[in-house]
């Protein structure tokens, strides 16, 4: 029974595989949603939004990895090639400029906040970082996937099961109805979608740091 009832699910995913991911998202992003709001454990809120982006990512990844190269030279203009570079370049630009920002800040703070109080400095460092890294991390993962989701574009369009694409034939050529969830997952609306709420949500896993600064 349990059979039947898992090969009727993978049936139905694999007729409409974008609505079935874009339900997935939605649901694990009221969820997360709801749990930042609720102060939920940093693990817990982690765990949410891994499940949010994994069917995405891991079609997203099997389809760009199945892809020569040289199928994106035969697709896209060199200003397209230059324009996704530059974007993801400015994007991790930002990231390393606000690492060193924040870097360069993070001494000051950390001597105003334990002042006369070294064994709290290390504890100190470690609340800041528990914020500026997520954040940063975030950043660079945006980056990561807009690139992503423009080359899917490029590869499988915009249609939730394009009929002629840039995927290569031998890709799960012996499962068509696996190869069809794949790269219905593999939207570039949809992993962008939740790749983004990802990148906007990690910064919120460990709340702020209040510092008390005690004035001698």
């Amino acid at each position: 029974m349990a059979g039947v009832t898992g090969t009727r699910i993978a049936g139905a995913v694999a007729r409409h595989p974008l609505a079935w991911g874009a339900a997935w998202s939605v649901a694990l992003g009221i969820a997360a949603a709801a749990g930042i709001a609720a102060g939920w454990p940093a693990w817990l809120l982690g765990v949410l939004l891994a499940l949010l982006v994994a069917p995405s990512l891991a079609a997203t990844v099997t389809v760009l990895q199945a892809t020569p190269r040289r199928r994106f030279d035969e697709m896209s203009s060199v200003f397209g090639h230059f324009a996704i570079r530059y974007l993801a370049l400015v994007i991790g630009v930002v990231a390393w400029s606000l690492s060193v920002v924040v870097g360069a800040a993070i001494s000051a703070v950390i001597q105003l906040a334990a002042e006369g109080r070294e064994a709290d400095i290390v504890g100190v460092g470690l609340d800041i970082m528990l914020v500026i890294v997520p954040t940063v991390v975030g950043i660079l993962w945006a980056a990561f996937v807009l690139r992503c989701a423009w080359f899917l574009s490029r590869v499988r369009g915009w249609r939730e099961a394009p009929a002629a694409d840039g995927v290569p034939e031998a890709m799960l050529a012996g499962r068509p109805g696996l190869r069809r969830t794949v790269i219905g997952l593999a939207h570039p609306a949809l992993f962008g979608a939740a790749g983004l709420f990802v990148a906007f949500a990690l910064p919120a896993l460990y709340g702020g740091v209040e510092l008390l600064l005690d004035s001698p």
